[in-house]
């Protein structure tokens, strides 16, 4: 009776390992996420080394796959994250290993996503990866074929957007410093003798370069400098001045980033609220780029690099905003709720999660000295 009873447990057991083993995540799994919009999703996951891996595609907005960070599972429960946008998932995987349940959480906000594993007859279309972009030339130095500038009198504080969308620059809210801290990587206070409209007066512009192809962010900067003497009439020279600034360096257990993988020229880096406070992010960027979306947008002193770092990287910093970032505008970051532990400060944050330290120094810092400046001539 005892044997027949132990052979019934391991029977019972091998059953249940077997169920468990049933449930291979790897494969394409499938839902709509409902953002507003409708957002298809494309789920792919594999195995390297016995490890899993995964990719998103998002269909309805992009070719491009998201790369994702992290992926696990454990019994029916899988978890993935998506660092570069902040993207958490979790769901449970149901007993017959084609349907996983489960809540998309994206900043802070969260929203049901259920996925489907795809069969041939179910399968949505995988978009074909766009042909590889023409870049501009290297040795190219654009100028601007056609622009137009527009006043912006919608009271907005901060630049909203510049970016390139086909051929054409595109900025939205943007006032004359904000252009000059980008074409020059310089913060405002390393601009003097200016005259006070060129930080209050905004403008939306639209403007073609001269040359064909898609340029690197030195190339855009250029333009914008020739956009800037010619319709804003910039006349300027360098002087230095010992200034407050933040210095940038390698912290003593060295830096903690991820290369990125090749993906042109372009880069990308912006904020956005998360759970646990804001969640800053870049994607293929060189930390000189880093340096000056700090400098220009996030802190109130230039920032200096001293880090030696030259290559580009994927990064994530998420912290607690304080009334000393962003020029004391709150950004509408929401307050972590009473049962979220919050991030840490900015200095801290980028010291804990990069490897790399801030610290505040007087140091020579190059400026701009304005000569003449106009209003932009009319399109």
């Amino acid at each position: 009776m005892m044997k027949r009873l132990l052979l019934s447990i391991v029977a019972v057991a091998l059953l249940a390992g077997g169920a468990l083993w049933a449930q291979d995540l790897t494969g394409n799994w499938q839902g709509t996420l409902k953002a507003g919009k409708d957002l298809r999703m494309i789920l792919v996951v594999s195995k390297e080394d016995g490890r899993l891996q995964a990719k998103l595609y998002s269909i309805d907005e992009t070719p491009q796959p998201f790369r994702v960070s992290s992926i696990s599972q454990d019994g029916a429960t899988v978890k993935f994250a998506i660092d570069l946008n902040g993207t958490t998932y979790e769901g449970k995987m149901n007993a017959d290993n084609n349907a996983i349940a489960g809540t998309w959480t994206q900043a802070v906000t969260s929203l049901p996503l259920d996925f489907s594993r795809a069969t041939k007859e179910t399968a949505w279309d995988i978009p074909a990866p766009p042909p590889p972009r023409k870049l501009m030339p290297a040795d190219a130095e654009p100028g601007v074929e056609v622009a137009t500038i527009k006043p912006n009198n919608t009271d907005g504080s901060t630049m909203q957007v510049l970016t390139f969308r086909g051929r054409n620059l595109i900025t939205v809210n943007s006032s004359l410093a904000d252009l000059m801290m980008f074409a020059y990587s310089v913060q405002m206070k390393q601009i003097i003798g200016a005259p006070e409209w060129i930080e209050k007066d905004r403008y939306d512009i639209n403007a073609t370069p001269d040359v064909e192809g898609t340029p690197t962010a030195d190339q855009v900067r250029i333009m914008i400098r020739k956009l800037l003497a010619d319709r804003f009439q910039l006349k300027f020279h360098h002087d230095k001045r010992e200034l407050s600034a933040f210095v940038l360096t390698v912290g003593k257990d060295g830096p903690k980033l991820k290369p990125s993988q090749p993906n042109g020229n372009l880069h990308g880096i912006g904020v956005q609220p998360a759970k646990t406070g804001a969640m800053m992010f870049a994607n293929n960027s060189p930390i000189p780029a880093f340096t000056s979306f700090l400098q220009s947008l996030v802190l109130d002193r230039p920032v200096v690099d001293q880090t030696g770092l030259t290559g580009r990287y994927d990064l994530t910093v998420t912290f607690t905003p304080d009334d000393s970032l962003f020029n004391g505008h709150s950004l509408g970051f929401p307050k972590p709720a009473d049962d979220v532990e919050p991030a840490p400060g900015l200095f801290d944050a980028i010291q804990q999660q990069l490897g790399l330290k801030l610290t505040a120094e007087k140091t020579q810092v190059d400026v701009l000295a304005i000569d003449h400046v106009e209003k932009p001539s009319a399109n």
